[in-house]
Order: C-alpha cells, then sequence, then structure tokens
C-alpha cells in the first residue's frame, strides 16, 4: 500500500507539474495571438497606406488648351464671355471639357493654372481667371492706336476641392487673338491633398 501511496503522490506531482507548464503554454499562446492580431491589424493598415499611395501616384491631371477659332478675332462682347478653348493639346485625366471651357477639379489638391493671349492694340486686352465664381488673376492691356499687337498672361496656384471649377472669361468689350496657337489656357495638379 505504502508503494501505490507514493506512486500517486509521484503522479499527483507530475500531474501538477504538466498542468503548470499547460498553463504557462496557454498564456504565452494567448501573448501570441495578441501579437499576431496586432500584426494582421498592423498589416492591414500598411496595406492601405500603400493603396492610397497608389492611388494618389495615379491620379494625374494635365491639360493645355488653345481657343481655335482659325485666324480672327473673339470679341468684342457686351458682357463678360467664358471662353471655350476648343483645340485640346493635352487633356490628361479628361478635367477639362472643350464643349464648356470648364476645368472641373477630379480630387482635392494644389492645382496650376496658366492664362496667356495674344491681340491687337486697336482693342483692349483682358482675360479673366476664375475659381467657381470668384476672380483669381487677370491678363490686361490698354487699348493702344500705336501699339498693334499686344501679348499679355499670368498664372496661378489654386488649392481646389473636388467638383470645384475653373475657367477663363474674356472681360466685356475686350478681345483676343482667336488662332489655333496663340490664345491659351493650361493647368495640372501640382499635389493631392
Amino acid at each position: 500500500m505504502c508503494d501505490l501511496l507514493t506512486e500517486f503522490g509521484a503522479m499527483r506531482e507530475k500531474l501538477t507539474s504538466v498542468e503548470t507548464r499547460l498553463a504557462a503554454s496557454e498564456t504565452r499562446l494567448a501573448a501570441s495571438e495578441t501579437r499576431l492580431a496586432a500584426s494582421e491589424t498592423g498589416l492591414k493598415e500598411s496595406k492601405n497606406q500603400i493603396l492610397e499611395l497608389r492611388n494618389k501616384e495615379r491620379t494625374k491631371v494635365i491639360f493645355s488648351t488653345v481657343v481655335g477659332q482659325g485666324e480672327k478675332p473673339i470679341g468684342p462682347f457686351n458682357t463678360d464671355t467664358t471662353l471655350i478653348y476648343k483645340r485640346v493639346i493635352t487633356n490628361i485625366g479628361d478635367a477639362y471639357s472643350p464643349s464648356t471651357g470648364i476645368f472641373t477639379a477630379p480630387v482635392a489638391g494644389v492645382y496650376y493654372f496658366t492664362i496667356f493671349y495674344h491681340a491687337g492694340g486697336e482693342k483692349e486686352g483682358k482675360l479673366l481667371l476664375y475659381k467657381n465664381n470668384d476672380l483669381v488673376v487677370m491678363a490686361h492691356d490698354h487699348r493702344s492706336d500705336s501699339d498693334t499687337a499686344d501679348n499679355g498672361g499670368n498664372a496661378a496656384f489654386l488649392q481646389l476641392q473636388p467638383r470645384d471649377q475653373v475657367y477663363v472669361r474674356l472681360a466685356s468689350n475686350s478681345r483676343v487673338w482667336g488662332s489655333d496657337f496663340h490664345t491659351t489656357f493650361s493647368g495640372f495638379l501640382v499635389t493631392q491633398m
């Protein structure tokens, strides 16, 4: 009987030792599962950031246009008139509409726009660059009987939100040359926000 009790005591100690090691293993396993879940979350966040950066890199917006009305002047008109630049040189991203003359921002960001014109000096030359309904910059030259040709231009960086519109208006009682090469409107996305 004594031998059985001794054996039973030894088995009990072994069982307690195994239970202790099992509990320690379960604790380590739970800690490992927690670290694995945190790693999976971090990996998912990193993947989302990479996808977002790729999408930003893919968003390309560049356009360059010319009035393209042949060798004739445009204007003067009695009111300010939105110019429609019909000859599209480049329109990456299709943000410029050659049917309306309006650039519509596809993404939030900082954009750079330029306007240039050529005009005869016998009439005032004046282009106005608008963001939505707000005048941003203008290019302007006064009428002169002694000046046979005028050129002007201006540029601006604009912070735009999606669907903001940028366009050029010919000021009332002014005129620009409508050739296929002289009067231009261009812009591009500098950085997405």
